[in-house]
């Protein structure tokens, strides 16, 4: 997962394509980023997005530090409503997270409980958003509900790879299961065939009964005429290699499910030009692509929530601001190396 988010989330950066002749749009993204180190959460995020099947950005207004905070929540706390059947168009969003009573007291004064119950240690908030309406909730207590300040779902809501026709979306997790659950007997197997290859079993044919057998050095063993005693070879006959050649394979297959190819992890055997190695590197490549267009899209959205919801407090007007998402090549250069 590392790996793919490392070639995926390379140096990128948003970029105003219209709209913007004052520079004011590009320099209050370009600040957003800054502030919220958005280029190292990009690549937390990612991470959590290829595990958990789904990622998630949330846009909202910092009173005290008079800025725009991005933030990732938990995206297993996050449930959606959308409109019919486009699963595009989201009208209602919920977000529900654990806080301590500290904290939330902290935050939104005393812990609303029915007479009689003891304080709580942890309080379950749930946040509920539409275009229109907000809604704080503790446990079952409604605590605070009005008008959207934002004028739009503060949230960000994105699939790792869409499933057909599905709002969520699939881990890369789930077609490398059964090849790593494989890998590890695998390894068990071998594993357990190479200590009882370093504690060798005895082995006495012919033998009805035996007694004051020791297993030591310069043991002799008496054994009757036409019996024998050996030990128990399991490495003839190349049996092991059986096993790492199985191994070997279960490794194919892990790298081709997961369109990461074994040279991206600096598995060079053997002198490549850079266009071969651009050329082993193909599957990773069009892998790379396919999620930056779902990226994009999301990072763009991230955006525009951003000037929304800067405009919304700073006063200010962004209508009509377009903005791109600028990313690095990752395999920048290796037409030139061999």
């Amino acid at each position: 997962m590392e790996k793919g988010a490392a070639y995926l989330v390379t140096a990128h950066h948003a970029v105003v394509t219209a709209g913007d002749e004052s520079g004011e749009a590009a320099r209050l993204l370009r600040d957003a980023w800054e502030a919220n180190d958005l280029a190292r959460l990009d690549v937390e995020t990612e991470i959590d997005t290829a595990v958990l099947g789904d990622g998630a950005f949330k846009v909202t207004w910092d009173d005290e530090a008079s800025r725009v905070v991005v933030s990732a929540p938990d995206v297993q706390g996050i449930f959606a409503w959308w409109a019919g059947d486009d699963v595009r168009r989201l009208w209602r969003v919920a977000s529900r997270y654990t806080l301590d009573t500290a904290t939330f007291e902290a935050r939104h004064g005393g812990v609303p409980r029915s007479p009689g119950d003891a304080r709580p240690e942890t309080v379950e908030v749930v946040e509920a958003w539409t275009a229109a309406r907000f809604e704080l909730w503790a446990g079952d207590h409604l605590v605070e509900a009005r008008d959207n300040p934002y004028g739009a779902i503060p949230f960000v809501l994105y699939p790792n790879l869409p499933r057909p026709k599905e709002f969520w979306g699939v881990s890369d997790i789930e077609p490398l299961r059964e090849p790593l659950e494989e890998i590890n007997r695998a390894y068990t197997q071998l594993s357990r065939i190479l200590e009882l290859s370093g504690n060798p079993i005895a082995v006495l044919e012919n033998i009805e009964e035996s007694r004051d057998i020791a297993v030591q050095p310069g043991a002799v063993w008496e054994v009757p005429e036409q019996a024998r005693a050996y030990l128990l070879d399991l490495l003839q006959g190349g049996g092991v290699r059986l096993h790492v050649d199985y191994i070997d394979l279960l490794y194919r297959a892990l790298h081709d499910l997961s369109e990461i190819p074994r040279i991206a992890f600096g598995d060079g055997r053997v002198e490549r030009s850079g266009i071969a190695l651009q050329m082993e590197l193909d599957p990773l490549l069009r892998r790379v692509e396919r999620k930056r267009l779902i990226r994009t899209a999301a990072l763009r959205r991230r955006d525009a929530l951003i000037l929304a919801v800067a405009a919304h407090h700073l006063g200010r007007r962004f209508e009509g601001v377009t903005t791109d998402i600028k990313w690095a090549n990752p395999f920048a250069g290796m037409g030139e190396r061999a």
